[in-house]
């Protein structure tokens, strides 16, 4: 019984560890300050917003400029930097939404 209850404890940290692929879609001013319009990279599958975001500016630290002025929307919802956490899944599109001005 004790053996059950430790693999069982071994698979929900297991779960908290697991890393899914995802897309992640860059806009106008993102575009320019990352070089590129869209990439897939492995991330973890629990992480809060703000986590999320940490590990965008980590492969393009340039994007650390309009941290207080981006949006991001995952699954096409959007989401405020922050604490939320979110759930991500393999192929989910995370879109980086800076700031638009238009005329």
């Amino acid at each position: 019984m004790e053996n059950f209850s430790g693999s069982a404890k071994n698979n929900e940290v297991a779960q908290c560890n697991l890393v899914c692929r995802v897309s992640l879609l860059y806009f106008a001013r993102s575009a320019e300050l990352s070089g590129v319009r869209s990439e897939t990279i492995s991330i973890p599958q629990q992480l809060t917003s703000l986590q999320l975001w940490q590990e965008i500016v980590k492969r393009h630290p340039r994007l650390g400029t309009i941290r207080d002025h981006v949006i991001l929307a995952v699954r096409q919802e959007y989401v405020i930097l922050g604490d939320q956490l979110l759930f991500l899944h393999p192929g989910d599109e995370i879109a980086v939404i800076p700031p638009i001005s238009g005329g």
